[in-house]
């Protein structure tokens, strides 16, 4: 085998892309081996396996940098494993900033790799290896979830694409449809110092949906109409090196005739700020949807326009969050995360759901435990992502700020008085919003909070507490 330019290798992807696949080809080479998706949050390579090269999950959760060096030391092949968007932050990192780390940049065109997971979900079928077990779906298109789903994987390209950058590191990138290419896959083993391409015979993985992306949804011509909307460049493509677009832009609300425009910050709440802003525009619509060229359009074509966007109190966000997604057991998107919380963190959830048995008492622990869980989340110390509707107020702004700075941030425990002086500061006369953001949870807010829940939240939202001044939580919050 020649000379390694590596230690090893990181397969940086997403979900669906054909990772399997591309898995296999590698472990067709000679002299390579890649163990899986190593730093997955809920199984240690591969399903229902909980420990790899003499360590356990603990020990990975505590120090993921350790499981690389274990790895190398396990074996004299060049070793390797898939690292998706959603794997521990720290070991991304850890292979974005290590030169002596080869990087595999495999993607999909994302409609295709959207479908593909949503199909997977609906049939329990990740992996096949012959046509004759295949399970055949058709799903929905979500344009909201498309849209989120999609931002997610822009994020992880412009991630990896600005480290690549800063370090002087260059990575092998591969598309889908390169995985059929022997060419491009022996290519690929040169770039690893394999000592020859894969071997086809040991390629077991086979595509699960060959047909048209059309043909696999229950609503084909309203996820066009959908695709044509969201006017991103090229739906069809995902760019290596696409620039960054501010977190949530086509969350944006703009009224369309009055000149307000309003940056939500994403969370679990009811948001009550797009239905009054329909009630206070003249034309009773509002813009969305819109790209970063549409929102210059609409800032020229309305002098005198006021953007804000609305902070909440911590407490009152997080328990909007925890109730609304965490709850709940059949939340599909936030299944995975709520099996970790009970299983790896021990939070006391109901794992079938809130009963009778379930009194303030059970919701004050179990509330509690996600808000310790959430202080390792938001310091980086955790596997599970860092979703939206609990990241940190201050880092959401410092995103729509890169694109627009909002004229004024507005106050959830004022709200009304806040929208109404705004509205005042575009030339409207009229009166804020009766409803807050609250949603539907088993217990008020009130009863259940703490001092030390309040404690608990204050030291996972330090940062908000601090940037925003936040004092603790009192009901006229």
């Amino acid at each position: 085998m020649p000379e390694r330019r590596f230690d090893y290798f990181a397969v940086l992807a997403g979900m669906r892309t054909g990772s399997n696949l591309l898995e296999e080809s590698l472990n067709a080479m000679p002299g390579v081996v890649s163990y899986g998706e190593v730093f997955n949050p809920h199984f240690f390579g591969r399903p229902d396996v909980q420990s790899m090269f003499g360590l356990s999950m603990a020990a990975r959760e505590s120090d993921p940098v350790r499981v690389i060096g274990a790895m190398r030391a396990s074996t004299d092949k060049m070793p390797g494993f898939r690292l998706f968007y959603d794997h521990d932050p720290r070991a991304i990192d850890q292979v974005l900033n290590d030169d002596r780390a080869a990087k595999i940049v495999l993607s999909r065109r994302p409609v295709d790799s959207y479908v593909s997971l949503k199909i997977a979900r609906k049939t329990g079928q990740w992996w096949l290896g012959d046509m004759t077990s295949a399970r055949a779906a058709k799903v929905p298109f979500d344009a909201a979830e498309y849209v989120e789903f999609l931002n997610t994987l822009s994020a992880f390209q412009t991630h990896i694409s600005h480290r690549l950058q800063v370090t002087g590191q260059t990575a092998f990138n591969i598309i889908y449809e390169d995985l059929a290419d022997l060419d491009v896959l022996a290519g690929l083993g040169i770039f690893l110092g394999s000592g020859g391409p894969p071997d086809p015979e040991k390629v077991r993985a086979k595509v699960q949906n060959p047909t048209r992306v059309s043909e696999r949804l229950t609503n084909a011509r309203q996820a066009e109409d959908a695709l044509r909307d969201i006017s991103t460049p090229d739906i069809g493509h995902m760019p290596h090196h696409e620039p960054g677009r501010g977190p949530g832009l086509k969350y944006f609300r703009a009224c369309r005739a009055a000149p307000l425009l309003y940056m939500p910050i994403r969370g679990a709440g009811n948001d009550p700020v797009p239905d009054w802003l329909k009630s206070i525009d003249p034309t009773g619509e509002l813009e969305t949807g819109m790209t970063q060229r549409d929102l210059r359009r609409w800032k020229r074509a309305h002098p005198g326009h006021r953007s804000f966007t609305v902070v909440r109190h911590p407490l009152a966000r997080a328990h909007d969050s925890f109730c609304r997604y965490l709850l709940p057991p059949d939340i599909e998107n936030y299944a995975d995360v709520r099996a970790s919380l009970i299983e790896n963190y021990g939070v006391p959830i109901p794992s079938d759901g809130i009963d009778d048995a379930y009194d303030l008492s059970s919701h004050r622990a179990a509330f509690q435990g996600f808000l310790e869980f959430l202080r390792g989340n938001l310091g980086g110390q955790t596997t599970l992502r860092v979703d939206n509707t609990w990241a940190t107020q201050a880092v959401l702004i410092h995103a729509i700020g890169q694109f627009s700075i909002p004229d004024r941030v507005a106050r959830g425990d004022t709200l009304k008085n806040d929208l109404a002086e705004i509205a005042s500061d575009a030339g409207i006369s009229a009166d804020g919003p009766e409803a807050d953001f609250d949603v539907t949870a088993p217990f008020d807010l009130k009863d259940v909070r703490t001092e030390e829940i309040e404690a608990a939240c204050e030291a996972a939202y330090r940062r908000d507490y601090m940037m925003f001044g936040f004092a603790p939580w009192r009901p006229t919050s």
